[in-house]
């Protein structure tokens, strides 16, 4: 398989923040900045794998800065990091003030995409090649981040055996 390069898989899209898209205070839901980040980041995946890809976690996403109503918001992602059949992506939201062109990030996120062949069984990707600085930087932090992942999926896990399905206050006694 061959490699590709990060520039390979870029996906960027442009929104206009629009009233239904904003919360009693006129800026940005999380969840729909949300949305937009998994959107793009799948993009991005499917353009490196060329294969249909499902999000595995979502690392974190940090809010920096709000979004206001009328303003547009700019979502960029690219594949950092390859496993065997899982792609890390890095995704930076820009928000930009359309009147003066101010410009901010106001969300950085990582997140994995496990490719997957037609029977949705998880399938090999190319390794990705960093070319600049910043894809380099990336790129070589990504095994302490897999590391963390892992650590925290455990986590994970081990609350859903703990919890189960019930509400925990319905199960009295536990």
């Amino acid at each position: 398989m061959e490699k590709k390069t990060c520039s390979t898989s870029l996906a960027v899209k442009t929104s206009h923040v629009l009233p239904p898209d904003t919360n009693s205070y006129g800026t940005l839901f999380g969840g729909k900045l949300m949305a937009h980040i998994d959107d793009v980041a799948a993009i991005a995946a499917s353009r490196h794998a060329r294969k249909p890809v499902v999000t595995a976690s979502t690392d974190s996403v940090d809010f920096l800065a709000p979004v206001k109503e009328g303003h547009s918001i700019c979502i960029e992602a690219f594949v950092t990091w390859t496993h065997k059949t899982s792609m890390e992506v890095f995704v930076k939201a820009v928000t930009e003030d359309l009147r003066t062109g101010e410009r901010r990030v106001c969300a950085t996120a990582f997140l994995t995409f496990v490719a997957v062949d037609e029977d949705g069984k998880p399938s090999p990707v190319p390794e990705v090649v960093p070319e600049t600085d910043h894809e380099k930087k990336l790129h070589e932090l990504a095994a302490v981040r897999a590391k963390q992942r892992i650590e925290r999926r455990k986590q994970s896990k081990e609350f859903a055996q703990e919890f189960g399905t019930d509400y925990p206050w319905n199960s009295r006694g536990k």
